[in-house]
């Protein structure tokens, strides 16, 4: 262990799987073989060559009655495990069979920085068609695991487990279980989804949280409260899952065990952004590796394993029966289970569901009028307390409040032991070599009214690479100051966790740090080029919540021939155009409205058409940003045209002639985001005229049924009900002052 430790410090350069149907034919690969043995000899050769052949293909699959597309390797998802020894060389051919490109990132692994997989920044993409060699030493031992690097591809289903075994390490029983989440959405429409502020995911959920159910509930004073402090209603995950996965299955069975044996789970969490509940039927599970690295064996109940996060777990099979090792998501909508033994089935307990008010109860005492955090008494880190088990019914004895929050343990009942980064110790000394050190402070910030995630309230393509030089030990001090959980991940190191533990100081290559929480990292910069630091939850990482870093004179990447042009694919990422779009169809005219939006502007167009010349047709458009970390603030430019058959003129509330019959103007004004979300509007027109209007959109009254308003000093109002019957389709009626009471549908995108 200590030889592996020296190594990554210094360095500087099969279980069952899910058979996939309709399988794409592969076609001819277009490299040279003249390429092929020039990339074969960028090192020296290993005496363990171990060769991998990886065919990317489009797919579909059928997990919940409903074939759906996807992508494979090898015809499988997840992919096949990679198998090496500590020593080997890995020499791994990606063939691509799609129709667009890939790329495969070793998740763990420390590599020359050319072969990290993440296109356009380390290494080049791999075109439809072509086939690209990744050729590295492995110079370390334990579970790691590799996926796709490109766009959401992960999400379709490219990810698969890598296990390295020590040399000469004693023969175990052991199983590889990968855990993923599963949609049947299209990955893009998800993270539209996420970012237009829909609330779908809830109603599949059922975790919607609305003044009906509040007040039923006994909550409806907290629900105002929550939307008071201008906040969305509580969750703990982002996004509706149609089923998690167990190495491709629901349930993944291993009849082999008998009573006696000892077996070494190799778990990863290969899923795009479900955290996992962990627990065993079979007794205690003992924690002996974490992210691939050893750790001193720790007994625990349960556990959860943060998005991309590795555990080595070992577990005893107590008798001759079928014991059920359960991972439930941490929104507790989905579970999967792998069963050990056989005979009689021997059921892990079942996590109930989660008291979404009473979380929402905690975040409004925890959270200012400005969105900042309350300034509090404590000090949390590695996971120690966690302010979510106010919403565990499983621990509805420990009774938690503000005032008792320094006994809100993970481990927090006697009786139930819960593993936290505290509890792990590395067997070793972990101390990094000496050097100058430099100190990073990382801010975790995020908006889930718009879904921005970014460090230091800057996204990715907002901030500059992190200069750092080889001989350095970097310090990155780490505070959540977002209400979600960020399983953090740095490529091609590992880092110490300071965890109390000292010199024993576990390595981890990705944390997950909890809300609230500081936790400080640090790690030897010992290799060379552009290293991505990220939020591995993969939306998150999407909207641009990450950094690079870069080492200082480094020598040329062959396989990023342009870097200027390169680094733009890099920020493309973060400043994707969000469109949505709401047209209603209802017995009095149509009104709706268009809008394109990114991480800070917005265009938005949105119209009125009657039925009658009376009632006439008008349209209005903004452009404009997002102001300050909270975005509340939002100055935009315009125009305004309208239309109606020629009525007596009418005087607004500032005393000027309103232009309700005619109106040809461009305007500027300014949004802002008030106490109940409610949307206050002024503007001025070329025309000099004066407008100030509050509205809001959907105020939730019950789990489908949507209120509306609008009222402003043209004396013009609207109220309206939708009733949401699918993600595209709802009911709707509502009045409108010009033109009179309507009801029909609202279709939305």
């Amino acid at each position: 262990m200590r030889k592996i430790l020296l190594m990554l410090l210094v360095y500087s350069s099969a279980s069952a799987q899910h058979p996939l149907p309709k399988q794409r034919p592969e076609r001819p690969m277009k490299m040279s073989h003249d390429k092929l043995m020039k990339m074969k000899h960028d090192f020296p050769p290993s005496k363990g060559v171990v060769r991998y052949d990886l065919y990317v293909s489009d797919t579909t699959v059928n997990y919940t009655g409903k074939s759906r597309p996807a992508m494979a390797i090898n015809g499988s998802i997840p992919a096949p495990v990679l198998y090496f020894t500590e020593g080997d060389t890995a020499e791994v051919y990606v063939h691509n069979n799609m129709h667009m490109e890939t790329s495969i990132h070793w998740h763990g692994l420390i590599l020359p920085n050319r072969y990290d997989g993440v296109s356009y920044l380390t290494t080049a993409p791999v075109k439809p068609g072509e086939t690209h060699l990744y050729r590295f030493p492995i110079v370390q031992s334990g579970t790691y695991w590799y996926h796709s690097h490109t766009m959401l591809q992960e999400q379709s289903g490219m990810y698969g487990a890598i296990v390295i075994h020590k040399k000469d390490a004693p023969v175990q029983k052991e199983h590889t279980l990968l855990l993923s989440d599963w949609t049947n959405d299209k990955p893009y429409e998800v993270d539209r989804r996420l970012h237009i502020a829909s609330d779908w995911f809830a109603i599949r959920k059922n975790s919607v949280q609305s003044y009906g159910e509040a007040a039923k509930a006994g909550h409806f004073k907290t629900k105002l409260t929550n939307e008071w402090k201008r906040m969305l209603a509580m969750d703990v995950s982002d996004v509706y899952y149609d089923q998690v996965l167990a190495n491709g299955k629901k349930a993944d069975e291993q009849p082999q065990y008998k009573a006696g044996d000892k077996v070494r789970l190799r778990i990863v969490n290969g899923s795009s952004s479900t955290y996992f509940w962990l627990n065993y039927a079979g007794g205690k599970m003992t924690v002996v590796a974490n992210d691939g690295m050893d750790v001193e064996p720790v007994e625990v109940d349960r556990l959860i394993i943060g998005v991309a996060e590795t555990y080595d777990i070992v577990v005893t099979i107590p008798e001759d029966m079928k014991y059920e090792f359960l991972a439930t998501s941490e929104d507790r909508t989905r579970s999967t289970s792998l069963f050990l033994g056989s005979g009689m089935e021997m059921p892990a307990k079942h996590l109930p569901r989660l008291k979404y008010f009473e979380g929402m109860k905690m975040m409004n005492d925890m959270m200012k009028m400005n969105g900042e955090m309350n300034d509090m008494d404590m000090q949390m880190s590695n996971q120690q307390m966690d302010m979510n088990t106010v919403m565990y019914p499983e621990l509805s004895e420990e009774k938690h409040d503000m005032g008792d929050m320094k006994g809100m343990k993970m481990s927090s009942s006697e009786d139930m032991v819960t593993l936290n980064y505290g509890m792990l110790r590395s067997p070793v000394k972990t101390n990094l070599p000496a050097g100058p050190e430099k100190i990073l402070h990382f801010n975790l910030t995020g908006n889930m009214n718009r879904y921005v995630w970014s460090i230091n309230n800057k996204t990715v393509s907002e901030s500059d690479k992190i200069l750092i030089k080889k001989g350095e030990n970097v310090k990155i001090i780490l505070y959540n100051g977002t209400m979600m959980r960020h399983p953090m991940h740095l490529h091609g190191h590992f880092f110490r966790v300071l965890n109390g533990q000292g010199d024993y100081s576990p390595l981890k290559n990705t944390l997950d740090i909890m809300p609230m929480e500081t936790d400080t990292l640090e790690f030897a910069a010992t290799e060379s080029g552009d290293w991505f630091f990220h939020c591995h939850i993969l939306y998150h990482m999407m909207s641009g919540m990450g950094r690079i870093f870069s080492y200082e004179n480094s020598p040329a990447n062959p396989e990023i021939p342009n870097p200027d042009k390169s680094i733009k694919k890099i920020y493309a990422d973060d400043r994707q155009i969000h469109p949505s779009a709401k047209i209603g169809l209802e017995s009095n005219g149509s009104d709706g409205e268009l809008i394109f939006s990114n991480t800070r502007y917005r265009l938005q167009t949105e119209w009125r058409i009657g039925l009658t010349p009376e009632n006439g047709y008008e349209s209005e458009s903004h452009l404009g940003r997002y102001i300050g970390k909270m975005q509340w603030l939002f100055p935009y430019i315009g125009w305004d045209f309208r239309y109606r058959k020629m009525q007596a003129p009418e005087k607004n509330l500032f005393g000027q002639i309103n232009t309700k019959n005619y109106r040809s103007a461009f305007h500027a004004g300014v949004e802002y985001t008030l106490p109940m979300l409610v949307i206050a509007d002024a503007s001025v027109d070329t025309d000099g005229r004066l407008r100030f209007q509050l509205s809001r959109e959907d105020v939730p009254l019950t789990k489908r049924l949507r209120f509306n308003f609008m009222a402003n000093t043209d004396k013009e109002y609207m109220a309206g009900f939708r009733y949401i019957v699918t993600k595209y389709f709802s009911f709707s009626t509502h009045y409108d002052s010009d033109m009179g009471f309507g009801a029909g549908v609202t279709l939305n995108y």
